[in-house]
């Protein structure tokens, strides 16, 4: 008799317990949300995220609030979030940064052990583009140029283990080219060599880089993502080009550790109505992005990808931190 209504007591405890977690949900949130984000204000992840929370901000009849806390690849951000009670209050936005930076410098964390993904918001890919001075008007010509002068050209990218450096060292891998790569605290600063021709080659974001294509001050040869970006629809993708190589930057949202999964599915079914909002994905298409807003497993299925993905290139490049 002791027995059987001790299991029933546990049945009854577990069954209080499955109950409270749509009521988290549903209660969610109970004070205003705080999104960490990484970087200084004005960036493109800067403006995403205070669209995004603005959205989620109306929906939830809750305030959203976008804290910028730039430093260290993101781990300045991550301190503070692992910090944090984890009910989904405070989220992060995050990159294809924030998963490298782990791979060439120290770091305690671990995005995905150590974090909860929510959902990837964007998608947006780069533009390989080259200063006029260079004799070459598609990918096939600037590798030919490239493997004639060996080190000659120097690329610029935003720092070492930018994802714009990355991608670079992907495409010497598989072009089996070799350049000299010349890293900037920012891509802004190496817009003035890139354009004044003492930086020959770049990948670049597409949003940066359309008013000196369009101007003829620099020509773009080819985009990384799978498919054309549209705000550069007469650009091929690296694929028809002949190449095997596919880039996609993204950002995307986490939360602590342990946050429940009802409180989880509940931000990302709303992020991606959000980011399907008619206007905002007109914004993003013409700053050559695309909104995605998907499912906490399928972004961290993705998480893993590209952590899988650069740890290859880092070694094969040789690519050394600190």
């Amino acid at each position: 008799m002791m027995k059987t209504w001790t299991c029933m007591t546990r049945l009854a405890l577990l069954a209080a317990m499955l109950a409270l977690l749509p009521a988290q949900a549903q209660d969610y949130p109970g004070r205003p949300v705080r999104i960490i984000v990484p970087l200084a204000a004005g960036g493109g992840m800067d403006t995403v995220t205070r669209g995004l929370a603005q959205r989620l901000g109306d929906t939830f009849g809750q305030t959203f609030v976008v804290d910028n806390r730039p430093g260290a690849g993101s781990q300045v951000g991550l301190e503070i979030l692992a910090a944090a009670a984890p009910d989904g209050h405070t989220l992060m936005m995050i990159s294809a940064t924030t998963v490298i930076h782990p791979l060439l410098y120290k770091s305690r964390f671990d995005i995905v052990r150590d974090f909860t993904p929510v959902s990837q918001v964007t998608a947006q890919g780069y533009v390989l583009v080259v200063h006029p001075t260079i004799p070459a008007k598609s990918v096939a010509e600037v590798v030919q140029y490239l493997r004639a002068n060996p080190g000659k050209l120097n690329y610029a990218s935003s720092g070492i283990g930018s994802p714009i450096h990355m991608t670079t060292e992907l495409f010497q891998i598989a072009t089996g080219t070799r350049m000299t790569h010349v890293p900037y605290k920012g891509m802004g600063a190496a817009y003035a060599d890139l354009v004044g021709g003492r930086i020959e080659l770049s990948f670049a974001t597409i949003i940066s880089s359309m008013a000196h294509v369009k101007a003829g001050r620099l020509r773009a040869l080819a985009v990384t993502p799978a498919k054309r970006a549209p705000a550069l629809s007469d650009v091929p993708t690296l694929s028809e080009a002949g190449m095997d190589v596919v880039v996609v930057n993204w950002y995307g949202l986490i939360a602590p550790a342990g946050t429940p999964k009802a409180v989880i599915d509940r931000i990302s079914g709303e992020t991606a109505k959000a980011m399907q909002s008619p206007d905002m994905m007109k914004r993003l298409v013409a700053e050559g992005s695309e909104a995605v807003g998907g499912s906490a497993q399928a972004f961290a299925a993705h998480i893993r990808a590209e952590h899988d993905q650069w740890s290859k290139v880092i070694q094969q490049a040789g690519i050394r931190g600190g």
